[in-house]
Order: structure tokens, then C-alpha cells, then sequence
């Protein structure tokens, strides 16, 4: 007896799940906003059940006359506003839950059992009869809730779709507002051009691992691990002068908006102040016991941040009453927002399972962004509640930067950068630039990047020794470069 087997393709487990839920969306995916077509006679004797089951007691009470002078609601609805098929003879009789005379000393009878639909006038001769408060309280009472009940048990489910929600006000009246139930949509993300290499510039003998550009966006400074701070002019990628006065890699600088001052930290634990006048040190920040990594400066009061390795951020020379908001990450994975004032931790955010490198603070919204190595997220301010995360950019992340247009940019210690849409998290563009020659490609890293003030170029520091400017893609149109954009099937994780 021979068997003959035939071979199976094998598919990792994630295809054969990812396959799956395709198939049961695809199955099981509708249209939540859009209604679903009734059948007229179905929802005919759908309409006259529910009337009689529910509101038969109430039935023989009498009609104000504006809710007839009102009609129906849908010119197409075969039924009254008390769900009645609509006729020219007004004479059609109700019945009642129990057996009850017409009027006082009138014998209970076959036909008196039977209540004749009361007139417009015998309506107001009643109302009349009562007090006046007492006449509108009962009218407001019965009258018209009632016609309000049949209109909203009837009428209105058939005329209005099942999107929007009927509010009804105190009395048994309709509110004017019909408010809309928002259906679940998911954004679309926006168009952005897309970015392209234009300019290389040479010229430290090191690692250069940051960068700043100046507020009147005519040149840009960096710093390296050849231990000197470098000044170029922005539109033509010249060398404008050299700084020397750190004995060990500089890695950070900061040039203030509100006076002529350049702020640079490095290695050799020192924090220095540099007047761009007289291209000279005019004073030092000594307090820290280890390498200081990094150094910003507050966009609108005399606040100087920097952090260590050393485990601390040092608020330095805080000339005002103000209070800002300082954010720092950590290798501890976690990321602190600081209260100045009472000099402790606002709140601690660990959702990030490894080391968090690089910070950055939205220009124009109340929002910031932190990279790491598992993904990045985004953030509000001032507490720190979590926003989405942006996955895909697998790699050590070392800095993050944003423009007003949404543009979230992202450079890692493998040499990539990934561009992202700052409202939906969707990744449009990913770049990497080949090293200079002579470089290894191990030396393929992203160690700083930031926008010029015009946001239309974008400025990297490289481990190749090297500074790379990007700009936009002006022949580039959706046409030719489209969104591909899908949603994603699988829920987002909460944090």
C-alpha cells in the first residue's frame, strides 16, 4: 500500500493570524453609518403592535388642538400622529382598558362601552370647565405628553434614522436639537511632500552629535567629538568660525532667543556660556559630577535645563517668578514632568520598557513626543496623558524633531530616518543616506537632527563626521506620491 503526501506550504504563526482576522473582517465588516432600508409594511405592523402594547391605556385621552394642527411628521407616513391610518371621516371609534360611561349618569351599555373620538370643541369646553392653572397643568399632563408619546413612539422612529437621538425637555416636549451620534471613523492622514538629500557638509573630525539653529535662521552651530563647536552659515553650507574650550565631546548646544549667548555641555562635566560678540566664555555652571548629556533653554524666561549622567537635571540661573514645564527622559525608561516651584517630580511616566533618548515639545500644540527603542509615543501636556503610539521605527532612537505642518522626524543609531504624520502616527517616508566615503557602515548613525526657523530644511548630525541638510521635494504631488495608508485592523494598544 502506498501513501502519497503531498507537501503544505508553512506559514509563520503571525501570517496565519493576520490571514484570519482578514477573513473575518472582510465576512463581518458593515457600514455603521449608514441606515438600513425598512420595509414599509413590516414597520407598518411593527408600529401598530408596539402602539397597542404599550400605550393602549392612554389611547382615549383627548388631542390638544395643536398637536393636529401640527399633521404628521413625513408627508410618505400612512399614520396619524396617534399611529392611526389617516381617513377623511373623523368619527372612528377607541376603546378604553375597562368599561366606563361617556358622562355622569349614563348606563354602561353596548354602545356606550364604546367612546366616540371627542370633538375640538368638547376638548376646549373641558379644558374651560377647570381652573386655569389647573387646565394647563392637566393639558401639559396628558394632552399633550400623550400626543408627544404616540408622536415619538410612532412618527418620529420612522421619519428620523437611527443616528440620531430625539431629546426630550421637561413636559413632554421636543427639544429643537437633534444631536448627532458621531460614527466611529478613523483619520485619514495628511499629505505631506516628500523629503530629499540636497547638501553635505564636511568638516569635524568626530562624531557630531548636536546641533542648533539660531533664531534669525542665518547660521547653525554643532558640536562634536573632535571636542570643538563649529559655526556654519545655513544657505551656503560655509565654515564661519571654530570654537575651542571643551576637552571632551560636546554634546549639547543651545542657542538663547533672548540675548547673544550660546550655551554648550560635554563630556568633561562642564556647562559653558559662550557671548557670540566677543566669540569668548564669559561664565560656567559647575555642579555636575558626571558627563552632561544635554542642554535646553526655555523659549520665554532666563531657564537653562541641563542632564547628566549623573542622574540629575540642574535648573540653572532662573531670573523670574514664572513656573515652566520641564520634561525630561531617563535610561531608568522613565520620562518626568517637574514642578519648579515645590522642586519635585509632577508625574513619572513609565509606559516605555526601555531607555527613552530623545524628547521633543510640539510648536503649536500643548503635546510632546518621546523616542525609544520599543516605539515612540506622544503625549499632553501638563500631566503626561498618553496619546498613540507611532510603531515601525525598530532601532535605537537618539533624536526626534517636529514642524508646524505635523511633520514628526525620527534618527536612529542605525543611520535611518523615518517621517511621520504628527496626527494619525502614519510613517510616509523612510530615508537612509549612505555614509561618506572613507566611512565604515557601521558609522551609519543619526545623533541630533532639528529644523531651520523656516522649517523647510532639515538638519542632521551624523556619526560619518558629517552634517546632512534635507529639504522637501517641490516636483513631488500626490499624484506621484499617494498615501498609502490602510487602517489598521488590529486594536491599538492602550499604552
Amino acid at each position: 500500500m502506498f501513501l502519497f503526501l503531498q507537501e503544505v506550504q508553512k506559514h509563520s504563526v503571525h501570517t496565519l493570524v493576520f490571514r484570519s482576522l482578514k477573513r473575518t473582517h472582510d465576512m463581518f465588516v458593515s457600514d455603521h453609518a449608514k441606515a438600513v432600508a425598512l420595509d414599509d409594511q413590516s414597520y407598518k405592523m411593527k408600529m401598530a403592535v408596539k402602539m397597542r402594547a404599550e400605550y393602549k391605556p392612554v389611547l382615549h385621552m383627548p388631542v390638544l388642538k395643536e398637536g393636529r394642527e401640527r399633521g404628521p411628521l413625513h408627508t410618505s407616513d400612512p399614520y396619524g400622529p396617534l399611529g392611526y391610518p389617516l381617513s377623511g371621516a373623523p368619527d372612528y371609534l377607541v376603546t378604553g382598558t375597562h368599561a366606563y360611561p361617556s358622562a355622569p349618569g349614563v348606563a354602561l351599555t353596548a354602545d356606550t362601552q364604546m367612546q366616540k373620538m371627542p370633538s375640538e370643541a368638547g376638548v376646549h369646553s373641558m379644558a374651560l370647565a377647570l381652573p386655569p392653572a389647573q387646565a394647563r397643568q392637566e393639558a401639559s399632563r396628558t394632552a399633550a405628553s400623550v400626543a408627544e408619546i404616540h408622536r415619538h413612539a410612532g412618527a418620529a422612529e420612522r421619519s428620523h434614522p437611527p443616528l440620531h437621538a430625539l431629546s426630550l425637555m421637561e413636559g413632554g416636549t421636543k427639544s429643537s436639537a437633534l444631536v448627532p451620534r458621531k460614527a466611529p471613523t478613523m483619520p485619514k492622514p495628511q499629505w505631506h511632500p516628500p523629503w530629499k538629500l540636497y547638501r553635505v557638509i564636511s568638516g569635524h573630525l568626530g562624531w557630531v552629535r548636536s546641533i542648533a539653529v539660531e533664531p534669525g535662521n542665518q547660521w547653525f552651530v554643532t558640536g562634536s567629538a573632535d571636542r570643538t563647536i563649529k559655526i556654519w552659515d545655513l544657505a551656503s553650507g560655509k565654515l564661519k568660525l571654530s570654537l575651542t574650550g571643551h576637552i571632551s565631546t560636546v554634546r549639547g548646544v543651545a542657542v538663547s532667543t533672548r540675548s547673544p549667548y550660546l550655551f554648550s555641555c560635554g563630556e568633561d562635566k562642564q556647562v559653558k556660556c559662550w557671548d557670540l560678540e566677543y566669540n569668548k566664555v564669559i561664565r560656567h555652571y559647575h555642579g555636575h559630577l558626571s558627563a552632561v548629556y544635554d542642554i535646553d533653554l526655555h523659549p520665554t524666561i532666563d531657564v537653562l535645563v541641563t542632564c547628566s549622567r549623573d542622574a540629575s537635571a540642574r535648573v540653572w540661573d532662573i531670573r523670574s517668578k514664572a513656573n515652566p514645564q520641564v520634561v525630561t527622559g531617563s535610561h531608568d525608561t522613565t520620562i518626568r514632568l517637574w514642578d519648579l516651584v515645590a522642586g519635585k517630580t509632577r508625574a513619572t511616566l513609565t509606559n516605555h520598557k526601555k531607555s527613552v533618548r530623545a524628547l521633543v515639545l510640539h510648536p503649536r500644540q500643548y503635546t510632546f513626543a518621546s523616542g525609544s527603542p520599543d516605539n515612540i509615543k506622544q503625549w499632553k501636556c501638563p500631566d503626561g496623558n498618553f496619546i498613540q503610539n507611532l510603531s515601525g521605527h525598530n532601532a535605537i532612537i537618539n533624536t526626534l524633531a517636529v514642524n508646524s505642518d505635523g511633520v514628526l522626524v525620527s534618527g536612529a543609531d542605525n543611520g535611518t530616518i523615518h517621517m511621520w504624520d504628527w496626527r494619525t502616527g502614519y510613517n510616509f517616508q523612510r530615508i537612509h543616506a549612505a555614509v561618506q566615503p572613507g566611512s565604515l557602515d557601521s558609522e551609519s548613525g543619526i545623533f541630533a537632527c532639528v529644523f531651520d526657523q523656516s522649517e523647510s530644511r532639515l538638519i542632521t548630525a551624523e556619526a560619518d563626521k558629517t552634517i546632512k541638510v534635507y529639504k522637501e521635494d517641490d516636483t513631488a504631488t500626490e499624484e506621484s506620491h499617494p498615501v498609502n495608508w490602510k487602517p489598521e485592523i488590529l486594536k491599538r494598544k492602550r499604552f
